[in-house]
């Protein structure tokens, strides 16, 4: 039983196993989406540039019916006119040509889904493959997809209905209004109707788009074998181990020098050692928010230094501190004393930058243990 539990395919795709997908062109895709904002945006550019697009067709038309004497002499030139009409009739719709290739082309992105894959492109034999074509007739994914066009047909079908029962008295009328007039009450209310049927597509979108998401995921769904395979493959790359560490590191290393210009004092070997300490009211004992040697420990002393953080010289200490402590750690007991004629110093520095007097003399010969100081370096 355990080992058929494993076998099914229960657990949610990784990361991994999502973008293998979309680099083999599998990502979720909504027909209705697309169906939608491209009949939402050929409605709404009609509807508010009908009046141009039929002014301006209305004028193609006449200088398409008129014909020059010259032309009808000279047949050589009837192409290059129809080239000119056909010119001016391609610019006066490049507006609603142009609106449409975005609306077709947007879809992927409301779903995550655009991706350039050449695997998608190679040809795939086994779609050819008779009986697994029947199949796919009679899935349950093309059960779903024959009840959602019905379900379409019914509702745009039924607003239609509804329409035309509503207008019904203004149809009639068109049959006793002036040819013009008729022509642009009837371009209006045929507008007018195809805003509100794709309106009614929002239904239809707002069901296909999560059931499309849901049925993409579901596809990609892993065994509990699958899981674990996977991430033994990804855990035991040193590749990935070592770009694991190396980016844990460099946000350890962000956090620590983003605590620097909040220390009291940077205490330094002068050049190798460099460790931050920071002590406000309230707190049991001063702590350690940055530490570092070498390249680390002169970035600390530069942030400290563009910040105003006071920086002493101590070298026994600053060893003893970053031997022993760890980063957001409290000092350990043993350098109480030490720390704090350090921090009576930086207090004294600070009172003198406000008011003047005496310069304070820094700390010399700290009480640090001995067996707490290791060997230079």
């Amino acid at each position: 039983m355990a080992e058929d539990s494993d076998l099914e395919k229960t657990e949610e795709p990784t990361g991994r196993r999502i973008e293998q997908a979309r680099e083999q062109g599998q990502v979720p895709h909504s027909r209705e989406l697309g169906t939608f904002l491209v009949l939402a945006v050929a409605a709404a550019t009609i509807w508010m540039m009908g009046g141009w697009f039929a002014q301006r067709a209305m004028a193609i038309m006449q200088k398409g019916f008129v014909i020059e004497s010259q032309v009808m002499r000279e047949p050589n030139l009837m192409l290059p006119r129809l080239a000119d009409i056909s010119g001016d009739a391609l610019f006066v719709f490049s507006p609603l040509l142009g609106l449409l290739l975005v609306a077709a082309i947007l879809p992927p992105f409301f779903l995550n889904a655009w991706v350039f894959s050449p695997k998608a492109l190679v040809p795939d034999l086994k779609r050819l493959n008779p009986l697994s074509g029947f199949g796919r007739m009679f899935s349950w994914a093309s059960l779903m997809e024959l009840l959602k066009a019905v379900l379409k047909a019914v509702l745009v079908g039924g607003v239609a209905a509804l329409l035309i029962w509503k207008e019904r008295d203004e149809l009639f009328g068109l049959l006793g209004e002036p040819l013009e007039a008729g022509l642009a009450h009837a371009g209006h209310m045929i507008a007018f109707s195809f805003l509100i049927l794709v309106a009614t597509l929002v239904l239809v979108v707002a069901a296909d788009v999560p059931f499309q998401l849901w049925q993409y995921f579901d596809k990609l769904k892993m065994t509990k074998e699958e899981v674990k395979q996977e991430m033994k493959e990804m855990m035991g790359d040193p590749h990935v181990k070592g770009r694991i560490r190396s980016l844990q590191m460099q946000a350890a290393r962000k956090r620590m020098m983003a605590a620097v210009p909040t220390a009291n004092v940077v205490v330094t070997n002068p050049t190798h050692y460099a460790v931050a300490l920071s002590y406000k009211a309230g707190m049991a004992a001063p702590k350690v928010v940055a530490k570092g040697v070498g390249a680390v420990a002169l970035k600390i002393r530069e942030v400290a230094s563009e910040n105003a953080v006071p920086i002493l010289e101590a070298p026994p200490l600053a060893r003893a501190l970053h031997k022993h402590t760890e980063i957001d750690a409290e000092i350990p007991s043993a350098l109480y004393n030490a720390v704090a004629e350090v921090l009576a110093y930086i207090y004294q520095l600070a009172s003198w930058r406000q008011a003047g007097g005496t310069y304070p003399v820094p700390p010399r010969d700290l009480p640090v243990p001995p067996e707490l100081v290791p060997e230079a370096s």
